[in-house]
């Protein structure tokens, strides 16, 4: 049986990393999804609870 091994150096190859053009990125816009409660909200939630 014959093992084929990929060949690993202690540095990673990152040419494509150099070579990589931001310009050719689009511009999003960053929208919170899951916003966490605030401190009224849990302490009314508490006494609501109860």
């Amino acid at each position: 049986m014959i093992l084929a091994f990929a060949i690993m150096s202690d540095k990673p190859d990152i040419t494509e990393v150099t070579t990589f053009d931001k310009t050719k990125l689009k511009k999003t816009e960053t929208q919170e999804k899951n916003t966490l409660p605030t401190k009224e909200t849990i302490e009314q939630e508490k006494t609501t609870e109860s």
